[in-house]
């Protein structure tokens, strides 16, 4: 699966401003919300109940908030590059400064794996990683997704 197939690169949030774990999620969910067009707090609660699991803070400054919920018929993505990197309890204990909010609909088992999955090999990338850091505006992040989908492609 390819990012562009979920991700919403009109929605991409740069230099966003959050003080809490709690309130990036809040603003991700009310984000998301908005674009789908469903209850942002149905988000909030979706992804609050996943973090209870286990934070989804993926270690090197990356955080992958995800869940599955009603009301959606696609595996829905949102990116967002903090302005200054945030306490969110990762694993390796580092702050958080580039977080992909990943909804799904309860059913999207193996579609849900496989955007997961292309985010993780994403981020692993300590280049890409250099790149989305670096970028000056939301379209320059939004270049480099599709930029890393095409060369996946290739």
């Amino acid at each position: 699966m390819n990012l562009v197939d979920f991700l919403d690169l009109e929605a991409i949030r740069f230099d966003l401003a959050a003080g809490s774990k709690r309130g990036l999620l809040n603003t991700l969910s009310q984000i998301a919300g908005q674009r789908l067009g469903i209850d942002g707090a149905a988000i909030a609660e979706t992804v609050a109940e996943r973090e209870r699991l286990g934070s989804t803070g993926f270690g090197g400054g990356v955080a992958i908030p995800h869940g599955k919920l009603d009301g959606i018929d696609r595996v829905y993505g949102l990116v967002a590059r903090l302005a200054q990197p945030i306490d969110y309890k990762a694993i390796d204990g580092e702050k958080v400064d580039l977080v992909f909010l990943l909804l799904s609909p309860r059913d999207a088992g193996a579609e849900h794996l496989k955007a997961l999955a292309s985010i993780s090999r994403l981020v692993r990338d300590a280049g890409t990683l250099g790149k989305l850091r670096g970028a000056r505006s939301r379209d320059a992040l939004a270049a480099v997704l599709i930029g890393d989908d095409e060369r996946e492609v290739a």
